[in-house]
């Protein structure tokens, strides 16, 4: 004998409703979620100095505007994140990297290009360091912060701790330039950049992006 089928109660028409309402809003953010560079300081923006402390000592590669215009034009956000230990070890002042940081971006936004935020770990190696590459610290506040999607964002930098800094915070890919000790790191441990992809430099790192 049939029976008629049972009546779905009030309650669980309501949860059945709140978990739609709430998949919808998962999926609605996550098309909203931005794509994002981030972006090594000293070797990779700049030329590379040891303990680079003074405004008078910053060099901008040349097309490092350029090439990070066309990311910023293509929707991505960028961000810098700089180990300066050189706090830490007593060579100079963290207002020493927040007079040099300020200069930089100076430079960039006269060529139309707006970093988000700049991170800064300015502990010696031997210190305890919330943020120091190769920590994905950053990254993951940078990505709570401003709504990003890192698994399709990118780390651009010349050392093996940018790398792995991206690769921990599970970026889509992490890519070595050759300038600063890029092209030293590639020379002599090759076997370390499988995961890698390696540019000449920005804007050679841009096009690979936009590809």
């Amino acid at each position: 004998m049939l029976r008629a089928p049972a009546r779905v109660s009030s309650r669980a028409r309501d949860h059945v409703a709140k978990f739609f309402l709430l998949f919808a809003a998962a999926l609605l953010k996550s098309r909203r979620m931005i794509a994002a560079v981030f972006l090594d300081r000293d070797g990779t923006l700049i030329a590379e100095r040891n303990y680079l402390s003074k405004v008078e000592e910053v060099s901008v590669f040349p097309g490092a505007v350029a090439a990070l215009k066309r990311l910023q034009d293509a929707g991505f956000k960028l961000f810098i994140v700089s180990n300066q230990s050189g706090v830490g070890r007593g060579y100079f002042t963290l207002a020493d990297v927040d007079r040099v940081n300020r200069h930089i971006s100076d430079i960039f936004e006269n060529g139309g290009v707006r970093f988000q935020k700049i991170y800064v770990a300015p502990e010696a190696p031997d210190q305890p360091s919330r943020g120091r590459k190769p920590s994905p610290q950053f990254l993951f506040d940078a990505r709570d912060e401003f709504n990003l999607d890192l698994s399709r964002s990118y780390v651009i930098g010349d050392k093996l701790i940018d790398l792995e800094c991206g690769w921990n915070a599970g970026v889509k890919k992490s890519i070595l330039v050759r300038t600063g000790y890029g092209a030293e790191l590639e020379r002599n441990s090759p076997g370390k950049l499988t995961a890698a992809t390696v540019a000449d430099d920005l804007q050679n790192a841009a096009d690979w992006i936009l590809k």
